[in-house]
């Protein structure tokens, strides 16, 4: 079957993306320029100066590994975006699964916290949901902090809800030492294809990253369309109050075709099912794509982007 013929709900992106205007054919013939508003952008939006731009945040969660002394002792959630733990094995750390649902996980993440050099969160995550306060991060930050660690978080996933982000908790400002947090471009404003995230942090931080990614990390189009859409409030707004209302509706779909969601956010949601291979299987047979998850065995559903799609969608669940 071709691609264009299935429905692909496995990713947790908008699907109404921004509506990027077509770039003047000048930014297609100049190497990317620093001083192309970009950064300003960024840091109006994100509330928070310090910020590296970005190949995606994925160009940071390969690299920032390697500014470790090998073998740190590094708790990851478990399930997450699993990126972040294969980085940190690939560069020699010592990967310790840390749970990511249910109310009793905060606290028992934070018993571990003696035992780690560094601790990285999807904040909310991904896929659980599992939302960590801005008061308990700032906590263990400098539990971690004290003693030379990292807290690394990972808000690809925040801009449906930006006032639990970090980056609200001290705005215009530095981050401290020890403290990192990643930004994306590509699931609220569904421009994953233009490979745009930050990094915030302290500066020799992120001066060291920065020597490791070179010059012209992000190519000019991708700048001048990260700006334009970091810029518009108006969408933005609108966005997020589209984007939960169908989040709702989504959860309220699935509910009544007996899949109980525990977990997600505006942009997907989440539940065990002892049979997801099969419901897996079930839907694709329909030409419905959904992402499926082995420990726990679960399902993780994205919104369709259209009442064509809506429909196909509850046609397959009604299909089970």
């Amino acid at each position: 079957m071709a691609p264009e013929q299935w429905l692909d709900l496995s990713t947790g992106i908008n699907p109404h993306g921004y509506p990027l205007p077509m770039p003047p054919a000048d930014v297609w013939a100049r190497l990317p320029e620093p001083d192309d508003g970009l950064e300003a952008a960024a840091a109006r939006y994100y509330g928070c100066k310090g910020l590296l731009p970005l190949a995606g945040s994925q160009a940071a969660i390969q690299l920032l590994p390697q500014l470790r002394p090998a073998a740190a002792r590094v708790g990851l959630l478990a399930p997450s975006y699993n990126e972040h733990a294969r980085a940190w094995r690939m560069a020699g750390h010592r990967v310790e699964a840390l749970p990511a649902l249910g109310d009793a996980a905060p606290a028992a993440i934070e018993a571990r916290l003696p035992q780690l050099d560094v601790l990285v969160l999807v904040n909310p995550n991904n896929p659980t949901g599992l939302r960590v306060t801005v008061e308990t991060l700032l906590r263990w930050h400098r539990g971690l902090a004290a003693r030379g660690g990292w807290l690394v978080v990972d808000e690809a996933f925040m801009d449906t809800s930006p006032r639990h982000s970090l980056l609200a908790a001290d705005p215009g400002t530095d981050l401290g030492p020890g403290l990192l947090v990643l930004r994306s471009l590509g699931k609220f404003f569904g421009l994953a294809g233009a490979r745009v995230g930050f990094l915030a942090a302290e500066p020799a931080l992120r001066a060291a990253l920065a020597e490791r990614l070179g010059p012209w990390a992000l190519s000019g189009p991708a700048r001048w369309a990260a700006t334009r859409a970091l810029e518009d409030r108006a969408w933005q707004e609108q966005t997020r109050a589209n984007l939960t209302a169908a989040g709702a509706r989504l959860e309220e779909l699935l509910r009544r075709y007996g899949i109980a969601t525990e977990g997600g956010t505006a942009l997907f949601r989440w539940g065990r099912r002892d049979d997801a291979v099969a419901v897996q299987d079930a839907l694709a047979r329909q030409a419905i794509l959904v992402r499926r998850f082995d420990d726990p065995a679960s399902l993780r559903f994205g919104l369709p982007g259209d009442e064509a799609q809506w429909h196909r969608l509850e046609q397959g669940l009604e299909a089970l």
